[in-house]
């Protein structure tokens, strides 16, 4: 296996990781990148760009869909928004979009919605994917749910409604969709390869994802818990929130269908290198190359805890700020301070502020975890051992 790419003195532990990913965790292939301090790293890749079939190498820039790790870059949209001063995190959504306002949600603010507190993980009626696909509708589904607890009293991972929810509330409040937004005010000043809403013109550089065997060597360091009988029986029941809540777009969608990576799908359907993830959190906590998104204050913002304790939809303990995921068991990151998303099945993308450090893992091999991913983590344990 050739690995590709530089690593700056002192980061040879990363390389031998990432390579040891490929050689006995199953791997097809993966990029990874990392700053520290505003400053490129790490930057490798190998593999093949589609994770079954074709053969053709995983080039420079290649990219992939990120799953939820999308959800820490539309994370960055209203936290701008507040910023600058055109959103207000403890007002209503509803003073925003007042469509929201229906079957009991009145009150639901964005402080709440955005730290998976607003009740609505799940629809009673399943999208199709060319309803989901279709802002308005999407939109008006979200809208008129009735929320599966009251707003505010208990959280739970909203893995696909988060795209309509914070879609429309920043729809509602530019007038631009979140996709337009990302492009805009993100991708574009930075120079990320990053796309809410693959173009045409950039598809060609899109590997495709597959299913790969859960590997993991006995002696890799790694936390091996069988799941709880609770977390299995979640996934197994069709009743359950969690189900309900994986299962909002029904059928489940092909996620190499060109039709779902050109969506607007912040939630889950973002297409980003690993260059671009990790340049995106160096530049939410420290200029790179003069450009920077958050102020500190911003920063703090993300990483407060917002949400804590037993998750209604993952029934596992977790984590949130305002639309990030923070270090703790379920979502191990660098440190206690660490924000960013994972993505189910593999990649992942953090800031640490007290490091310095920002990373991206980007894969097209799917595992089954949700959270934790033991290739992710094999590579954030490697960072922490050169720090």
């Amino acid at each position: 296996m050739d690995v590709l790419g530089t690593v700056a003195a002192g980061y040879g532990p990363v390389r031998d990781a990432f390579l040891r990913n490929f050689q006995e965790r199953g791997e097809r292939g993966a990029a990874l990148a990392v700053y520290r301090d505003g400053v490129k790293v790490v930057d490798l890749w190998a593999g093949t760009r589609d994770a079954h079939g074709s053969d053709a190498p995983w080039a420079l820039d290649t990219a992939q869909i990120v799953r939820s790790a999308t959800k820490g870059v539309a994370a960055a949209v209203p936290l701008l928004l507040h910023q600058r001063g055109q959103l207000d995190l403890d007002a209503p959504v509803g003073a925003y979009w007042p469509e929201f306002k229906a079957a009991g949600k009145d009150r639901v603010t964005v402080r709440q919605l955005l730290a998976h507190r607003a009740g609505v993980p799940v629809l009673d009626r399943p999208l199709t994917l060319e309803e989901a696909v279709d802002r308005e509708t999407a939109f008006a589904a979200v809208a008129a749910q009735a929320p599966a607890w009251e707003p505010g009293t208990a959280h739970g991972y909203h893995p696909h409604t988060f795209s309509w929810l914070v879609g429309g509330l920043v729809h509602r409040v530019t007038g631009r969709t979140i996709g337009r937004w990302i492009a805009e005010e993100i991708a574009r000043p930075l120079g990320l390869d990053l796309w809410v809403g693959l173009p045409d013109e950039e598809a060609h550089r899109v590997g495709r994802l597959g299913p790969v065997e859960e590997i993991e060597p006995a002696d890799s360091g790694a936390l091996r818990l069988r799941p709880k009988r609770a977390v299995t029986a979640a996934y197994e029941d069709p009743a359950s929130l969690t189900r309900r809540a994986f299962g909002v777009i029904h059928p489940k969608p092909d996620e190499n269908n060109p039709l779902y990576r050109a969506a607007e799908l912040p939630g889950s359907a973002g297409v980003a290198t690993a260059r671009a993830l990790a340049r995106f959190y160096a530049s939410a906590i420290g200029p790179v190359d003069g450009r920077r998104l958050f102020a500190p204050a911003t920063v703090t913002l993300a990483r407060t805890e917002e949400s804590a304790g037993p998750d209604r939809v993952l029934v596992v303990g977790t984590r949130f700020g305002l639309g990030y995921m923070l270090h703790g068991a379920a979502s191990p990151l660098l440190g206690p301070g660490s924000f960013g998303h994972p993505g189910r099945g593999g990649s992942l993308g953090f800031a640490d502020p007290e490091s310095g450090v920002a990373f991206g893992y980007v894969t097209n091999g799917m595992r089954k975890t949700v959270t934790a991913d033991p290739r992710a983590q094999a590579l954030v344990r490697a960072v922490r051992s050169v720090l």
